[in-house]
């Protein structure tokens, strides 16, 4: 129970302010005048053009890492597009050997396929333009970063290969539109672009003539 005297012992502890204590306190810590807040200098604007620049041997083109959606349709369930002639989509991954992902690039500018990745390498957006640019160099190849396009078309390894066949009209799905298991096949192995589609001429007749169409490029037909 808290007594009278508690009351009174805690209020005699208590420090006592007095006017003098606050005159005191004001002339210690004086807000400046106007003039000696005029005597301060303004800082000067930072010259952003003159701080250090990286070295930099050529422009990142973001654009030869992301093409957009256009071979994979329509991105969204809201806009139902017809895939305009056959599409050849290239799954992979920077863990794939070098010189197999530089031959899926070289033989993917070819015949005007498109590369396709995961994510990016460590998380970072820059790093991963810097690899896919070293791997690319000179190339015209279509390269994009979809995450969404692995699941769209259930890919669990690289490489994969997958034809989509001309007219092709996706649908809106769990991965925002997919198309019919009729409107596309796919193959996944350590083989190379052109014995994918050899492989597809031979396993799914229905698709031969899109293989062909791939296979005439790649041999410069």
């Amino acid at each position: 129970m808290v007594t009278d005297a508690d009351i009174a012992r805690a209020a005699k502890s208590q420090p006592v302010i007095t006017d003098r204590d606050i005159e005191q306190a004001a002339r210690k810590h004086r807000m400046p005048t106007d003039a000696e807040l005029a005597r301060v200098p303004v800082p000067s604007t930072p010259r952003i053009d003159a701080l250090p620049q990286p070295q930099t041997q050529r422009r990142v083109d973001l654009g030869a890492v992301a093409r957009g959606y256009e071979a994979m349709g329509a991105p969204t369930p809201s806009v139902a597009a017809i895939n305009k002639g056959p599409s050849l989509l290239v799954f992979v991954s920077f863990s794939m050997p070098e010189p197999a992902l530089d031959r899926m690039v070289d033989q993917a500018a070819r015949t005007g396929a498109t590369i396709l990745l995961r994510g990016f390498v460590d998380g970072s957006l820059q790093q991963t333009v810097a690899r896919a640019q070293r791997l690319i160099g000179q190339r015209q190849v279509g390269f994009q970063i979809d995450p969404q396009a692995f699941d769209r078309f259930s890919v669990g390894v690289t490489p994969t290969f997958v034809l989509i066949k001309d007219g092709a009209t996706p649908e809106p799905c769990a991965a925002g539109t997919c198309y019919p298991s009729s409107a596309f096949v796919s193959a996944a192995g350590d083989v190379s672009v052109d014995y994918a589609l050899e492989y597809f001429q031979r396993a799914a007749p229905t698709f031969s003539r899109e293989a062909g169409t791939f296979l005439s490029r790649l041999k410069g037909r």
